[in-house]
């Protein structure tokens, strides 16, 4: 089918666009870039090399014979989301074009405004757009596993029946986000929910977990395809900074008691979960909510793997325990429910697989690019 990206240049983007090319979907890429901007903000970069965005989709046509087009632009500007959906037309819009870092969202006031008009209102735009343009076509779009909180029952996929005073029903999950980021995450679902409801529209929400690995067999293709690997304290997440820390010699940096328990899936399986809800579409007027993840894990939980994973490389790996920037339960109750992806055929792949080969060995690789002033957390939420 036609599929739009948007947000083709990011982390889960970038490889979503290549295996939904590979798998012969005829892909467009929408991006403004600011995330690239946002690490020259920071003074932050990837471990790993990005090259610009032209020369990755000429070097995927050489190695690929596959084009994939380029819109550049901002969707919270609508004449510009407007003229690429008439332009592109597409059966189905993946939405990975929001600020995505809870940390940066809670930096200041302005990163939290920035945070919250970027992702709501460039989602309300695409919600207007696909109303009055595309209609027919299926949202895809990357919600978070964050926006339910840590709540001390079993986590549903996106709906929950309760009984109240002798009445029964079907109703959203509570969300309890911790972080503006996540607030905003929350708002997303609601007004697509509101749009499906309403306006007929189409929706799969994927409220995915903690995403690690780099290599895809499309970006493991070649050097200009690779990847991003986050690590700083703003956009790294925790277990990429445990490896990266375990390959330069620098204690595991454990936030508080580390008994923080989140989902977590590997990139392969992020991108084969969109390619299900693609070829899988909710109805007309269906809002649905896969929660997208194979496995969960707490903090502690992590940086243990990754000393045992560092140990077998030869590497002595510490752990130390920091005051932890956030505010958040550091023992909790957390089990999630994962069966609808796992039921649409997701074969998963699990981190005691990848943990050495898409992680470890990548940090080894490149160590040299590592900044140690950029590993340690930055951003207080008090």
């Amino acid at each position: 089918m036609k599929v739009l990206v948007i947000g083709g240049d990011g982390y889960c983007g970038w490889a979503t666009a290549l295996y939904l090319s590979h798998q012969g979907h005829e892909v467009g890429i929408l991006d403004n870039f600011v995330r690239r901007h946002w690490d020259l903000e920071l003074c932050i970069d990837t471990l790993t090399p990005i090259a610009p965005m032209q020369q990755r989709l000429k070097r995927w046509y050489e190695v690929s014979g596959k084009h994939i087009s380029l819109f550049v632009g901002d969707i919270t500007h609508y004449d510009f989301l407007a003229q690429t959906l008439r332009e592109f037309a597409p059966e189905g819009i993946v939405h990975f074009g929001e600020q995505r870092s809870a940390p940066f969202s809670m930096i200041s006031r302005d990163h939290a405004v920035l945070t919250q008009t970027n992702n709501v209102v460039g989602t309300l735009n695409l919600l207007y757009g696909m109303k009055e343009l595309l209609p027919d076509s299926h949202l895809v779009k990357l919600g978070t596993m964050g926006e339910y909180g840590t709540p001390n029952i079993d986590i549903e996929e996106g709906y929950i029946t309760i009984e109240h005073n002798g009445r029964q029903d079907t109703l959203p999950y509570p969300k309890q986000p911790g972080s503006m980021y996540h607030l905003s995450k929350v708002h997303d679902s609601h007004n697509i929910h509101f749009a499906c409801r309403v306006w007929g529209l189409r929706a799969t929400d994927l409220n995915q977990g903690v995403v690690y690995g780099v290599l895809t067999e499309e970006t493991g293709a070649d050097e200009l395809l690779i990847n991003r690997l986050d690590y700083d304290g703003v956009f790294g997440t925790a277990l990429n900074r445990f490896c990266i820390q375990a390959a330069v010699g620098h204690p595991l940096t454990v936030y508080g008691k580390g008994g923080q328990t989140r989902a977590f899936l590997d990139l392969r399986d992020t991108v084969r979960c969109v390619e299900l809800a693609l070829l899988h579409p909710a109805q007309p007027g269906e809002f649905r909510v896969f929660n997208q993840f194979t496995e969960q894990f707490s903090v502690q939980d992590l940086a243990l793997k990754v000393q045992q994973a560092g140990s077998a490389l030869g590497l002595k790996v510490e752990i130390d325990h920091l005051p932890n920037p956030r505010v958040e339960k550091e023992e909790h109750y957390f089990s999630a429910k994962n069966t609808n992806l796992l039921s649409l055929g997701l074969q998963p792949h699990f981190l005691s697989d990848s943990l050495l080969d898409s992680l470890l060995n990548f940090a080894i690789k490149y160590q040299q690019r590592v900044d140690l002033t950029q590993i340690l957390p930055r951003v207080n939420w008090r």
